[in-house]
């Protein structure tokens, strides 16, 4: 009885709790809580991220843990999505080229093909939270939210003023100059440096596709900073707004915009797909669900698709990502000194991306015959509809009659256009 009980304690998680850093994760888990639950911070992702933060550091929970290989001889084909070892040859281990039925072909040894015998090696994932983490790796998991987004999104505003695409373009400078930070600080490699500076596009799921393809073991520290600034949105943007706007500007009443038709609304998803997809072949996974979405939204003939894209669908989605992106964030990968330069140049590359939004807006108002309210270009970033509603915040303050949330629309899903297309050119750069 006496060494069941011992056993029983040895089992237990208390005895792992001889790391400092695991009290410090389990307190930035609760923090992450406090901020989604009590100030609602975000409480859709930041809730299932920072639980899934606390479940990956518990002790001996092994929710994810590092994956194990399977070894075993093997003579003939080599079994599908199996990593080989030539026997008695050592080297890096090939890929198993896949032949154009689906079947796997032999694998070159040399200069030659040969089918003689091998060691395979299958890969196992690390706990239940593992299984999730391989198909996040994919970039499945953030397409499915893009789908959702984009048949929830009305582009309307877009289509009705085609100038809004520049401010949600130029709201992604912060992207490309926080690049270059990054690889200057001596810090980050290029692909790592590319996976912090896409915070700057303020979009969740554009950080985690493209982190989880450049630099998987920073999933965690750029997700959390992502969608942390995305919630510090009111707060962050206004001092941005008012520092680089006059009182005069502010109070600067826009036109109506034009009623848009509906085919104009069914055709804007067809051909900014075409055009995106031929012009930068890697966004086509973020911006072709995020199109194809919209176009459920809009076509009017698959309403149950439509209301499970952007219900059903994304929410579970949205359940499987935040876990597992959370439950990357292990003690050892997490308090580092990169996490605390992510966090830092995150915020930097969010408020350049505001910066540059309203200060090309400002300039499009000393040209443009029509007035234009400086105010909607911070709404460039891809916060949607968040930025929108602050640009109506701040400008409703100075004059509460100016109504822009319609008008801030237009660089707010311009935003989530510019953020994937710009996670493309990176992953082409830098894959």
């Amino acid at each position: 009885m006496y060494e069941a009980l011992l056993e029983f304690g040895r089992s237990t998680g208390f005895v792992g709790l001889t790391d400092y850093r695991i009290f410090i994760m389990i307190a930035i888990a609760c923090l992450l809580l406090y901020l989604a639950i009590v100030k609602g911070f975000e409480p859709l992702l930041l809730v299932p991220i920072a639980f899934g933060v606390l479940l990956t550091n518990l002790p001996f929970a092994n929710m994810m843990h590092p994956p194990t290989v399977e070894v075993t001889p093997y003579s003939g084909e080599a079994p599908f999505g199996a990593t080989l070892v030539p026997m008695g040859q050592e080297g890096v281990p090939a890929k198993v080229p896949v032949g154009q039925d689906g079947a796997p072909a032999k694998v070159p040894v040399g200069q030659e093909e040969t089918s003689t015998k091998y060691v395979v090696h299958t890969e196992k994932p690390g706990g239940i939270v593992g299984y999730l983490y391989k198909v996040l790796k994919t970039g499945l998991l953030p397409a499915l939210i893009f789908m959702g987004v984009g048949a929830m999104t009305d582009f309307g505003p877009l289509i009705a003023n085609p100038k809004s695409l520049l401010l949600g373009a130029a709201a992604q400078f912060g992207i490309f100059l926080t690049f270059i930070g990054a690889v200057a600080s001596g810090l980050f490699t290029a692909q790592e440096a590319a996976s912090v500076a896409i915070i700057g596009g303020a979009d969740g799921p554009t950080t985690i596709f493209l982190t989880s393809q450049l630099a998987p073991h920073l999933l965690g520290a750029t997700a959390i900073a992502a969608y942390s600034y995305m919630a510090l949105v009111p707060i962050i943007q206004p001092p941005i707004m008012k520092l680089l706007t006059t009182e005069k500007e502010r109070t600067i009443k826009m036109t109506q915009l034009r009623t848009v038709t509906k085919r104009e609304k069914i055709l804007f998803p067809i051909i900014v797909t075409v055009i995106v997809v031929l012009i930068v072949p890697a966004a086509a996974p973020l911006v072709g669900m995020l199109m194809l979405g919209n176009l459920f939204r809009e076509c009017g003939v698959v309403a149950r698709l439509e209301d499970t894209a952007k219900n059903a669908l994304i929410n579970i989605v949205t359940i499987f990502l935040g876990i597992t992106v959370g439950a990357t964030a292990t003690a050892d990968k997490f308090l580092t000194t990169q996490t605390l330069a992510i966090l830092g140049l995150g915020i930097v590359a969010f408020g350049f991306g505001t910066a540059s939004g309203v200060l090309l807006a400002k300039l499009m108002n000393k040209l443009s015959s029509t007035p234009i309210n400086p105010l909607i270009g911070s709404a460039g970033v891809s916060a949607v509809p968040m930025a929108a509603r602050v640009s109506q915040t701040v400008g409703s303050k100075y004059d509460p009659t100016n109504f822009l949330l319609m008008h801030a629309m237009g660089p707010n899903v311009a935003g989530v256009i510019g953020s994937a297309v710009a996670a493309g050119f990176l992953l082409v750069q830098f894959g």
